[in-house]
């Protein structure tokens, strides 16, 4: 049995447990491989994520170096079939890993941010997932995720409350990133067209350092007049 459908039974009763669980957008899933990018604000995205995809069982899950040696999650992560990245060296294998598999259909679950926010608002994200996106050729779901800040989670839990979650995707989109001397350029243009992308379908609290961003407003402004 694929071992995905096992980790989700689990996964489903333990979400079902500590929340209750809003999803919305699931039309907009787009066939074949594809990159689900997301806001991250506590430790459940990631299982919510796998909570909410009750159709697909083919995941690139990258995971940082650090957990491969965990008595916990790197068992897990082996038998789920994670792709271990360093992150402090450029990691050639795990990114050709990760390009191949979702060109093989699989669905790379990653946060821009590259980590969980500590103001409980985006941070300003990393290129690294414009460039993954760009490279497969495969469509970015942007995913906006309500409600999973650690210290409600912790809080909820503690008194015995189950926390009220939203999950909200929009439509996916395509990136086309020139190679060439502007490449940075277009890379940095690129990552903030994904967070302006998320940023839209998030309430303006958790919008932080691209609360402002012209091409948020502009993303807003078109969504209101075909509303």
């Amino acid at each position: 049995m694929n071992p995905h459908k096992i980790f989700r039974f689990f996964d489903t009763f333990f979400i079902n447990a500590v929340a209750d669980v809003e999803i919305h957008g699931r039309e907009h899933i787009p066939p074949g491989g594809f990159v689900i990018a997301m806001n991250h604000l506590g430790r459940l995205d990631s299982f919510l994520l796998h909570y909410a995809l009750r159709d697909h069982n083919d995941f690139a899950v990258p995971v940082a170096e650090k957990y491969e040696k965990h008595p916990f999650f790197g068992p897990v992560g082996r038998w789920l079939g994670a792709i271990w990245i360093d992150r402090f060296n450029a990691d050639i294998g795990a990114v050709r890993e990760i390009i191949a598999r979702m060109r093989a259909g699989a669905v790379l679950v990653i946060a821009p941010e590259g980590t969980r926010s500590k103001t409980e608002a985006m941070q300003e994200a990393k290129p690294g997932v414009a460039f993954l996106a760009a490279r497969a050729g495969v469509p970015i779901l942007p995913v906006a995720i309500i409600g999973t800040e650690d210290r409600v989670i912790r809080e909820n839990v503690s008194h015995f409350r189950r926390s009220k979650i939203v999950v909200r995707a929009g439509p996916a989109f395509t990136l086309n990133v020139p190679h060439g001397q502007k490449r940075d350029e277009a890379l940095k243009v690129a990552t903030d067209e994904i967070m302006c992308q998320i940023g839209a379908l998030l309430p303006e609290k958790y919008r932080g350092v691209y609360a402002e961003h012209p091409r948020l407003k502009e993303i807003q402004k078109g969504a209101g007049e075909h509303a």
